[in-house]
């Protein structure tokens, strides 16, 4: 299969230019991803365009990362019903330089090989562009009836919050972007969401027009899960790519936890797994979806992509201890267990201030729960223990359950939520 035949089996592929298959079977074309830097890591959402430059380089491709130093300062309206704040420079500047250390993880940006992969800021440009000049040459090219006919802006009109100058002018700049990059990278090509087709074809119309030159385009589906949750999303917030924000225990058992549709869709479209070997893994998990054999395999992949093989040994031995050690009394369990519960999400509570509390208020103030009330009805429906003793009494003083080792409580929220807390 070529790079277009992978990506449409795989399900990354939406819209695609006319042309753009024959693009890149004819040369090594130069390609690149725009990341907004709204935070200083990037989270599993950005998985899917990390992947397509990935597939891009592994293709004999030359792939650009755009990390949108300038455009992060406007804020893009597609998909978005209201206006996002902006962040200042000193903020922008930090989110940027944690966005190239990520991004340097997946893709071969040292080699000596012509597909090499660069990195660009589009403030490195921007910043020297006046408003005049960029409404004199570059404005001029793109007519109002022409941005007001995109879906993003259309929704945005539309519904009640408005959209400000400010983003409408982002479908511009992101279109100079690709002109620029075309113009002095002889870039050809642009890929990104789907919810970017609106502005990605605006650079290709920008080039027509302002270049007299030909540029392409192709888009992947935004990744949903069956159940019509938001994917990347948990009861925690986003799914990270920082070991800091989201340790390696909370990532693989986001992976592992997938639907057996999800697991189906999500072993194409998030590991490099060739196609006999994921129908083999799909008929294997339909003879016995018990054994769990898609997440499994799916878990490892990714965790093992993202945070390196020994971040995934950290994901496993926690997992075994809270799962497969779960009817072992935590009386019985070992310092070398608790060791290798690092991949949990870890907490310290001081010995001190353990004489003085009841278990609901411990709860709130570990920020296990982020509210008494929250730990009130778990409590109450049965969805707390402690030392893997169910939870009845939430008034109850903390000091009625004894530490495990004279300084551990393993506290365990709903089914798959674990918490190791430290005394100290």
């Amino acid at each position: 299969m070529n790079l277009i035949e992978e990506l449409r089996w795989r399900g990354m592929l939406q819209d695609i230019m006319p042309g753009t298959e024959e693009q890149l079977q004819k040369e090594m074309t130069s390609a690149y991803i725009g990341f907004d830097p709204t935070a200083d890591s990037l989270h599993i959402g950005s998985l899917v365009p990390i992947l397509l430059l990935v597939h891009l380089q592994k293709a004999g491709h030359k792939p650009y990362a755009l990390v949108g130093g300038a455009t992060g300062m406007i804020g893009d309206p597609s998909m978005k019903s209201e206006e996002r704040n902006l962040l200042n420079e000193e903020q922008l500047a930090q989110n940027v330089d944690g966005i190239k250390k990520q991004l340097s993880r997946y893709l071969d940006f040292d080699s000596n090989e012509p597909n090499a992969a660069v990195m660009v800021n589009n403030y490195d440009w921007f910043k020297n562009i006046s408003f005049i000049d960029f409404l004199r040459d570059t404005g001029k090219h793109i007519t109002v009836n022409y941005m007001m006919a995109k879906d993003s802006v259309k929704k945005r009109i539309e519904g009640e919050s408005g959209i400000s100058y400010t983003e409408f002018a982002y479908q511009l700049m992101q279109g100079y972007d690709f002109y620029w990059l075309h113009v002095h990278h002889n870039l050809k090509l642009q890929m990104g969401g789907s919810d970017q087709w609106g502005n990605i074809t605006t650079g290709t119309e920008l080039i027509r027009r302002k270049a007299g030159g030909e540029a392409f385009a192709f888009t992947c589906p935004l990744i949903k899960k069956t159940d019509g949750t938001k994917f990347g999303k948990t009861e925690k917030g986003n799914v990270w790519l920082d070991l800091g924000k989201t340790n390696a225990y909370e990532f693989y058992q986001f992976w592992l936890k997938a639907t057996d549709e999800d697991a189906k869709q999500w072993i194409k479209i998030f590991t490099f797994i060739d196609k006999d070997e994921i129908e083999a893994l799909i008929n294997q998990h339909n003879t016995d979806a018990s054994q769990w054999v898609l997440q499994k395999r799916l878990a490892k992949e990714v965790t093992t992509f993202v945070h390196g093989e020994e971040a995934y040994n950290i994901a496993i031995e926690a997992t075994k201890v809270a799962f497969e050690k779960k009817d072992v009394p935590a009386e019985s369990l070992t310092e070398e267990d608790f060791q290798k519960m690092e991949g949990l999400v870890t907490r310290s509570f001081t010995k001190e201030k353990r004489e003085t509390v009841d278990i609901i208020t411990f709860l709130t103030e570990s920020t296990i729960f982020p509210s008494k009330g929250e730990a009130r009805k778990m409590i109450q429906g049965g969805g707390v223990s402690i030392n893997r003793n169910k939870i009845t009494e939430g008034n109850a003083p903390l000091t009625s359950v004894n530490l495990l080792l004279d300084k551990y409580l393993l506290i365990q929220k709903g089914k798959n939520n674990f918490y190791l807390v430290t005394f100290e």
